[in-house]
């Protein structure tokens, strides 16, 4: 495109010279900047956004799901995508560009335009021999995003972000819930973190039932199949005690929170994500020994907590100190009934070899909800009253980096003003010292 005509050369005064060889100068600049294509202009931050849409049917009676994942963008903005962990589940893998599976990995290089990548998964898959934590059969199904969506890495140009939607394909007669809004379809999957978002948490298909209600500003559904022992009012009666205590405990709030349940063939126990959880229906709501198993799971969605390689004790620790202790705040259980819960926590934690570890087993976790007891009092006395767990628990969801102990250490010698007692390192079992130019306590 020819932006500026030529300019008509004459004898020119000295100062007019120099007038025109700025005058020349800035030219250049115009006829680079008209040379340039719209798409190529920072002025256009639509430019650096591409669709991506997961279309995903679901086959009951091969317990499986057909996946597209269609990507769509107006130049080559997504440059590659890779999976660097297949599951045996996942097979038939097709895609337009270029392909490679190899080794338990997949790299896809989409076409400059977009286009479809695909696969197929087995979604029934069992729990270490006991129960299952995804199914899929004849009437229903119950399954996370993650299990039939493997996680992805992406290449794209600086700056693009995916506008990502998700449509589930479901045979005749059958609904679906997820953690996500239903109001539009497709759903629209956001997750401000990422740059390439993609749908996460649990998803219950088929002959379903829904109870759905707002508390404390939070959106609860919770859904399971027809026909199964699911107390879905129970569950919100419940959470309309505790969940008001929880929100007041969180910097940010939480939008949604989805709970599927139901019971066999699925695993007897709970599992969270970030916005949904799972709780087997034949699990108490509260326990004989005061524990609840869904407000354990509650926690754990709602924190978000990540640990460190070995201190998987204390996300699981401070699940369970908090669903006890939102039980009393809630008055679901008396003060007397919270203290006999913590006592029953200390005779079981005598089981306990030690505290550090890959995985936090029962015994382990008791042991933890003691640490956490103490911790807090710790806190209120050293302070005078003025602080306590909760401001502990503030600190650290300001910061979404994996707790370890010395994290943990460090946020209670910010409030106490000295190192903590309760978490000296001899009073943490199994847990080593830090390493040299690590702080411990």
């Amino acid at each position: 495109m020819n932006c500026i005509s030529g300019l008509g050369a004459r004898s020119l005064s000295p100062a007019l010279t120099r007038i025109r060889r700025w005058a020349s100068f800035l030219v250049l600049i115009a006829i680079a900047a008209c040379d340039v294509e719209s798409s190529e202009s920072a002025a256009a931050p639509a430019a650096r956004d591409y669709g991506a849409h997961y279309s995903v049917k679901v086959i009951p009676e091969q317990s499986s799901v057909e996946v597209v994942l269609e990507i769509r963008q107006p130049r080559h903005l997504l440059r590659e995508l890779s999976f660097t962990f297949l599951r045996d589940t996942l097979s038939n893998y097709s895609g337009d560009g270029e392909l490679q599976v190899s080794h338990g990995t997949l790299r896809w290089l989409p076409p400059a335009k977009g286009g479809k990548l695909r696969w197929r998964v087995h979604v029934a898959h069992r729990r270490a021999g006991d129960g299952y934590d995804a199914w899929l059969g004849p009437a229903w199904g119950i399954f996370r995003a993650e299990d039939i969506i493997p996680r992805a890495k992406t290449r794209a140009l600086k700056g693009s972000t995916s506008n990502t939607t998700l449509s589930l394909d479901l045979p005749n007669g059958w609904s679906s819930v997820t953690e996500y809004s239903s109001i539009s379809e497709p759903i629209k999957i956001v997750r401000p973190d990422r740059r390439f978002d993609q749908p996460t948490g649990w998803i219950a298909v088929g002959d379903i039932g829904v109870r759905r209600e707002k508390i404390a500003g939070v959106r609860v559904a919770v859904a399971g199949p027809q026909g199964h022992a699911v107390r879905r009012m129970d569950m919100l009666a419940l959470l309309n005690w505790t969940l008001p205590e929880l929100i007041a405990l969180l910097p940010q709030p939480l939008p949604r929170l989805t709970i599927v349940s139901a019971g066999k063939p699925m695993w007897r126990g709970g599992l969270s994500a970030p916005a949904s959880l799972y709780v087997h229906a034949d699990r108490p709501l509260i326990s004989e020994n005061g524990t609840s198993p869904l407000m354990h799971e509650v926690v754990h969605t709602a924190l978000s907590i990540r640990s460190e390689d070995d201190a998987d004790w204390i996300t699981e620790g401070l699940a369970e100190y908090y669903g006890l202790e939102l039980l009393k705040r809630g008055g679901a259980i008396s003060a007397r009934r919270h203290r006999i819960a913590l006592a029953e926590q200390a005779k079981w934690a005598t089981e306990a070899d030690s505290l550090c570890g890959t995985r936090s087993t029962g015994a382990t976790t008791a042991l933890a909800v003691g640490v956490f007891d103490a911790l807090n009092q710790e806190i209120h006395d050293k302070t005078g009253g003025a602080g306590d767990l909760d401001e502990l628990l503030r600190q650290l969801l300001l910061n979404k980096a994996p707790i370890g102990v010395s994290r943990l250490q460090a946020l209670a010698a910010d409030i106490i003003g000295a190192p903590s007692d309760v978490l000296h390192i001899d009073k943490l079992p199994g847990c080593p010292r830090m390493t040299s130019g690590k702080h411990s306590s």
